[in-house]
């Protein structure tokens, strides 16, 4: 704490709003790849500031208005920390054996911190929990340990032998903790005292029950916020559902609150919503979805059946003259009676023919019939499935030509079976 105090801050005075400051243990008798075997985790309104993890047995900044604190304060933090591994490791391992436990994965942790509220008012507390059940905490006023379940009575008595516990804890919460907490909000004031208002929507469920509306509250900072929802001028209270604020992950936070309401009637309810970053109470109605939505998926729909048909036709056109521009040469006619195949073959010719007049002998390299391969390579890239025609071809064989060539495929081979 030296080491803040050395830091030339403003010495403003508290912020207004609720603010906290809290810190997180936790110890596992059984360690693994992923699973340090003790981490300890400080907060300031619920956003992390500094972490310690017993694998790289250091302590670490979690937000960036912690980097004008000099390296004696991490190394402060990092001897602190290490010296509560060694106590949670073994308050751990004596409440394993309160259990008859001596072996296998358990868990202890230890919470502990302090609160002031708007109104200047501060609270605090400390407990201490094993295998995720409370275990202890302690009565600031009376300087006792609570017992939460049987065995614990065991390490209460343990504890209660040194008062001097309690008496630290105490002093901790009373006053260090205090002036920690006012000299972090200095520090991180322009993060830890901005105010971003909630943004406010409202969902329609149903369930067996009947129906559900929920009025979410999203990315809102501080997580001091007030959500109920009314029904003719007022507030429903032991109708509605309520869950924690909880963080969003990015610094902001969450929650929602819900009603049951007859079908039908929605839009009699309302969401009222109060926050810092509003300036004024945020009220919001169920709203039907309109037809909007669908009126503009059915223009959708038409624009993209229109494009595809005008790609399908510009397409078409480029392949029909790509057709007209390809010349064929016919091969040599095999003799009926030799051993060579009999059929009739024709070879793409991708040049124009060397004489610049047309003879009789090039017009009938233009009409020489084409093989209904050739038709099918030059189109069957380009188009889509609804635009072809069967034609029936030599042999009873059914043949998939895409228009408009298809037209002209099909006259080719009604030629071919005359």
């Amino acid at each position: 704490m030296a080491e803040l105090a050395s830091l030339k801050l403003e010495n403003k005075p508290w912020p207004g709003g609720t603010h906290s400051l809290h810190y997180h243990y936790l110890a596992l008798s059984e360690p693994g790849p992923s699973l340090p075997e003790f981490l300890a985790v400080g907060y300031v309104d619920d956003q992390p500031f500094i972490r310690y993890d017993s694998r790289t047995g250091r302590a670490e900044l979690r937000a960036a208005w912690m980097a004008p604190v000099d390296t004696q304060y991490w190394e402060t933090e990092t001897q602190k920390q290490k010296a509560w591994e060694k106590v949670q490791q073994v308050e751990m391992w004596t409440v394993m054996g309160y259990h008859n436990q001596s072996s296998g994965t358990h868990t202890a942790q230890r919470m502990f911190g302090c609160e002031v509220q708007e109104d200047g008012s501060s609270s605090s507390f400390w407990q201490f929990g094993f295998d995720g059940q409370d275990h202890l905490s302690l009565d600031v006023e009376t300087l006792s340990w609570v017992s939460a379940e049987p065995v614990a009575v065991r390490t209460k008595r343990w504890w209660e032998t040194e008062r001097c516990y309690a008496e630290y804890d105490k002093a901790y919460l009373e006053g260090l903790c205090l002036t920690s907490l006012h000299r972090y909000l200095e520090l991180g004031s322009q993060s830890l005292t901005r105010k971003e208002p909630p943004m406010v929507h409202i969902t329609k469920h149903m369930t067996q029950d009947g129906t559900t509306l929920r009025c979410w509250a999203l990315g809102f900072y501080p997580q001091d916020i007030s959500l109920n929802w009314w029904l003719d001028g007022e507030e429903l209270t032991l109708e509605t559902e309520h869950v924690e604020t909880r963080p969003s992950g990015d610094g902001t936070y969450q929650t929602w609150v819900a009603v049951q309401v007859p079908a039908g009637k929605e839009a009699w309810y309302s969401c009222h919503v109060r926050h810092p970053g509003l300036n004024h109470t945020l009220t919001v109605a169920w709203e039907s979805p309109s037809n909007s939505g669908l009126i503009a998926m059915a223009i959708s729909t038409v624009l993209i059946t229109i494009m595809l048909i005008a790609v399908t036709v510009i397409w078409s056109k480029r392949c029909l003259q790509a057709w007209n521009k390809k010349s064929y040469v016919q091969t040599p006619v095999l003799h009926r009676h030799s051993q060579q195949p009999s059929s009739l073959h024709l070879r793409k010719s991708w040049t124009t023919p060397q004489t610049p007049h047309r003879s009789e002998r090039w017009q009938d390299r233009m009409e020489a019939t084409p093989p209904r391969e050739d038709v099918m390579y030059l189109c069957q890239k380009v188009f889509v499935r609804s635009s072809y025609i069967v034609v029936r071809g030599r042999g009873g064989h059914r043949s998939k030509f895409i228009s408009p060539v298809a037209l002209r495929g099909a006259a080719i081979l009604s030629r071919e079976e005359s």
